[in-house]
Formats: C-alpha cells, structure tokens, sequence
C-alpha cells in the first residue's frame, strides 16, 4: 500500500507529519511519501511542477493526498484520469485540518474509506459526497471492493446504482458462500431462470448473465517440457479456460513443481497477465490428497505422479474444477479456492 501526500504551505506541511505518523501507527506496512511544494521552505520544496509529481504517482500509489486548495488537486489529477476502475483515490484536507474531501474513487479506489480513516487520525471532518452514501444505500462497486470482485459492466453498475436511488430492489445470486446481513435494497434470487432487467451475478463463469461480479479465485495449474514456449503456456491457459467457460479475470494464480520454477515460458506468462505463480516441491505434491491423473513417465521425471492437478489443489486450498488437459505437451489443471462474500 502506497500513499503520497503533497502539501504546499508550513501549516500544511505539519499537518502532513501528523497524518503519517497516526497512518503508519494504524499499519506499518503502509509507505508514505511526502512531496512539498513550498518556497518558503526551499530546503524541502521538490524542485519538479507539480504536475510532474502527481504524474510520477498517479498509477503507482493507492491513495493521493492533498493538502491544500481542492482546485489545485483538480487541475494536478485532470491530466491522468481514466476511469474509476483504474483511478487511485484521491483526498483533499485543508491545511487547518476541519475537513478530509473524498475527491476521487470514493468507492472502486477506497476513497470514502480512506477519507473516514485518514480525517480520524487529525480529528476532522469526513466529507462524502458519492449518492449511496449521502442516501446510506448499497452500493455495488463498494461491495464489490470490500469484496475484491472485479466489475467489467460499469454501464450496468450505473444503472444499478441508479434504481437504488429510484428505490427499486436489486436480486442476486452467488457461486460463493454468504455471510452478514443482505442489505434492504438487495434480494436473494432463487431462481436464476426468473432473471429480471438489472440483478447482480456472482460468478466466475463466462456463460453469465447481469452484473457480473468477478471473484479471484481461480488457480492454474501448469505442467510442461523444459523451455516450452511463452506462446504455447498462454494458449494452453486460454483453451482450458475457454473450454470451462470460466473467465480469465478469475484466475488469481498459477501452480507447479518447483522443477518449474525458473520457465521462462511460465514466467513471462505470469509477468504479463500479472498473475502470480508459485511451486511446490515434490514432496509436498505427494501428501495432497484427491484422486488424480497418474502418469508413471512424469513420476519418474518429477518425482510425483500429477503435477498440474496436485499443484492446482495445493495452491487454492480448494477443490479441483478440471481435471488434466493436454495442449500441444502443455497440461492444465484448474482448481478453485473457497471464498465467502460478507454483507457489512
């Protein structure tokens, strides 16, 4: 977790020390970076614009912080924004310290959430302007951000959004578990045939209908030759997850032995689609238990019976969703980690 706060003036400059210090005492695992822009204060004024700060940051950093006018923070993010999937949240606080302004992201980006901690740590007051919360209402891309769904309709998260404010109740289903209470606004559909114009579809299927909220809990587990291609691993991956209709935005992890664990193929495919990957000894392969694929040449060559469907059970601590496939000496296996989606 990256946070920068940028600040233009002495008083603000003080304030900024407070903020860090309440933060990293709340989690020290949180990086702060300051950035002063001050010229009565020349010995600590970043000597690049101001926009060439923000510009470092804006994709690099979960929270921006400023401390100053609002105006400046508008015209120092207006050059970067894209769209609220990708934007990082983005707060303004006076310099006197009365009120933290939920600029930017206040739901996808935590920004409301962050206002809320942020402004605790110097006492002043959250400003939350996002109409679900003025309304106190659900709202989906909070849910699905607490939750770490990932949302691909935003046209039809809007509309969402939109009849709760109008007052209509949502229905949903879910592939995974439930926990907490079901806001008023949302009802549990019992019946996927009885599907209504707008209703919420836990899911991490690609055959799906609704709003699609995605959950990572998909692993891939990869066999192959030494120095089988980038080319050859990716379309493996592509087919098996085309051929279960499951969606590639799912995938949260790759597996195997740790035979593999310097393949160049495997590594640039988990570079590229920024999917990690993690190996496991031979040893550990063995003691996971399931019926599997036997392969009396791979236990010879690895030392284990099945490396695509142990490691893929391994590594989600779930239960195996397909079996072994083979494409082109590549094999797949897919697995799926148990999730449970909480209702606040």
């Amino acid at each position: 977790m990256k946070i920068v706060i940028y600040t233009f003036s002495r008083q603000g400059y003080q304030l900024m020390k407070k903020i860090r210090c309440g933060l990293q005492q709340m989690d020290n695992n949180i990086e702060i970076y300051e950035i002063v822009k001050c010229s009565s204060m020349e010995s600590l004024s970043e000597k690049r614009s101001l926009l060439e700060c923000v510009q470092e940051w804006f994709y690099r950093a979960e929270v921006l912080i400023f401390i100053g006018a609002a105006g400046i923070a508008v015209r120092s993010i207006a050059p970067f924004l894209k769209h609220k999937a990708k934007d990082p949240a983005v707060l303004v606080i006076d310099e006197k310290g009365n009120y933290c302004i939920s600029l930017l992201s206040g739901h996808t980006g935590g920004g409301n959430a962050w206002c809320k901690k942020v402004s605790a740590v110097f006492g002043g007051t959250p400003v939350i302007t996002t109409a679900t919360d003025c309304e106190g209402l659900f709202a989906v891309d909070e849910f699905a951000r607490r939750n770490k769904l990932q949302i691909l309709d935003w046209k039809m998260a809007k509309r969402i959004s939109a009849a709760i404010l109008e007052g209509k109740k949502i229905g949903f289903v879910s592939d995974c578990s439930i926990e907490g209470i079901v806001p008023k606004e949302l009802y549990k559909l019992e019946n996927k045939e009885k599907k209504k114009d707008l209703w919420i579809n836990i899911s991490y299927r690609n055959d799906q209908e609704g709003l699609l909220l995605i959950p990572p809990i998909i692993v891939v587990g990869i066999g192959c030759k030494k120095n089988t291609s980038f080319e050859k691993i990716a379309e493996a991956v592509t087919k098996a997850l085309l051929e279960e209709k499951i969606k590639e935005e799912a995938v949260c992890l790759l597996a195997s032995i740790d035979l593999k664990k310097e393949e160049q193929g495997i590594l640039r495919f988990s570079k590229e689609m920024g999917i990690p990957f993690v190996t496991f000894q031979a040893e550990d392969l063995k003691k996971v238990e399931g019926v599997f694929s036997e392969s009396a040449f791979v236990e010879q060559t690895t030392g284990v019976s099945n490396v695509c469907e142990r490691s893929a059970v391994l590594a989600s601590g779930g239960e195996l969703l397909c079996k072994k496939k083979i494409y082109d000496g590549v094999t797949i296996a897919l697995a799926r980690k148990k999730k449970v989606i909480y209702f606040e």
